[in-house]
Parts: structure tokens; C-alpha cells; sequence
């Protein structure tokens, strides 16, 4: 089951427009505190830049949207930066857009899509992960039963890893509405000898290939 979307790794893209400068920096974060401390970070990295314009997106229901505008015009640069994470469904999410002016004024529309264009390459580079959870089955069985268990795996589980010894112990993992069903086929092929020794939920990052829409 998909609970929400982030970022799979920290990205940062660069372009120039109208001899400005753009830095785009992204990078997955699970709290407030998390974000600030990037936040502060490519701040002090980029303490000559002209603007450091942050915002971040944070928890499964996107409860945290926060911007700056950073001494750009109101409404230019951060709440744009948000409207388009929250657009893509991208949460625990931190973002810093720094710029260096070139001297040439953007105007309200220019800054918008130059800030937003900006941080969508950066996203492209990330990468977007959902985060999905899982049930994990651990089965304990005999090696005559290994090579049926194998060839059921792909469309209601996966084999996660597996251990050898006088027996065979499998990791499965499956979606949650699976779970029951992937039992009675376990079962089945087993003819009822497979032991189920724990089950357990997890989630999981899984990326995904997605296409940004245009800021």
C-alpha cells in the first residue's frame, strides 16, 4: 500500500537565466528539525548568494508547507516552490533555491518559473520514491519445497533473502492485502509444512518513474 511520495536521494541542479544564476538544492528529510538544519546549511554554504530562498513540505498529509521569499518579491520563489511539491504529491521534502543576480530584473512570471523550473531538474536528478508498506513473512521449510516456493514469486510476493542450513528460512514480502493470500499458497505448495515463524510490517522506498508536470 503507497502511503506517500518523497525523494529518493539529495539532488542539486543548476541552470542560468537572463545571466542569473540558479542553484537548486533537494534532499529528503523525515522532520522540521531535519529541514532547518539543510536549510541552515546551504545558507551558510551560500552566505554570498544574493537570495537563498528555502521551503520545505513535510509528514504523510503534507501537514508542514513552509516558505520564504528571502528578499525576492512576495509570492515569486518559496510559495511557488511548495504549490509544485505539493502538485507532484512530493512530501518530507526540503528545498533551498539559491541566486546569484545578474542584473537583469525577471519580473513576477520569470521569477516564478525560474525558481520553480529550477528545483523540477533538481527533482528529476532525485528521483521520487514512494513509500509503501509491507508485510514481511518469514518461512521456515524444507529444501524439497524450495524450487515451487521460488517459481510462485513475482506476482503476490517477492523473495526478500533467504538462508541456508538444515532448513530453508525465507523472507517474503508482500503487499498487505496480500498477506492472507499469499498464505494459502504457501500453504498449498507446502501441503501445510511450512512454518510461518514471524510476520512483520515494514515500509519501504521504491522508485518510481514519473514525469514532472511544467511549472
Amino acid at each position: 500500500m503507497k502511503l506517500y511520495s518523497t525523494l529518493c536521494k539529495e539532488a542539486e541542479a543548476e541552470q542560468t537565466i537572463e545571466r542569473s544564476r540558479f542553484i537548486a538544492h533537494v534532499r529528503p528529510v523525515s522532520s522540521r528539525e531535519e529541514a532547518d538544519a539543510f536549510i541552515g546549511e546551504i545558507k551558510k554554504k551560500y552566505k554570498d548568494a544574493t537570495h537563498n530562498v528555502p521551503a520545505m513540505v513535510i509528514g504523510d498529509k503534507m501537514q508542514i508547507q513552509w516558505a520564504s521569499d528571502d528578499g525576492e518579491p512576495q509570492g515569486t520563489s518559496g510559495a511557488p516552490i511548495v504549490r509544485l511539491l505539493t502538485a507532484e504529491g512530493i512530501t518530507d521534502t526540503a528545498v533551498v533555491v539559491t541566486r546569484y543576480f545578474g542584473g537583469i530584473k525577471l519580473g513576477t512570471g520569470g521569477l516564478v518559473r525560474a525558481y520553480t523550473s529550477s528545483v523540477k531538474l533538481a527533482i528529476e536528478k532525485a528521483g521520487i520514491c514512494d513509500i509503501i508498506e509491507q508485510c514481511l513473512l518469514k518461512y521456515v521449510f524444507d529444501y524439497t519445497f524450495l524450487a515451487k516456493i521460488q517459481s510462485l514469486a513475482g506476482e503476490s510476493f517477492a523473495i526478500e533473502n533467504i538462508i541456508y542450513s538444515n532448513v530453508v528460512e525465507a523472507d517474503l514480502s508482500c503487499l498487505p492485502e496480500k498477506t492472507e493470500e499469499v498464505k494459502s499458497l504457501i500453504n498449498s505448495v507446502t501441503s501445510g509444512k511450512a512454518r510461518l515463524a514471524e510476520e512483520t510490517t515494514a515500509t519501504v522506498k521504491k522508485e518510481i518513474e514519473k514525469i514532472l508536470k511544467n511549472p
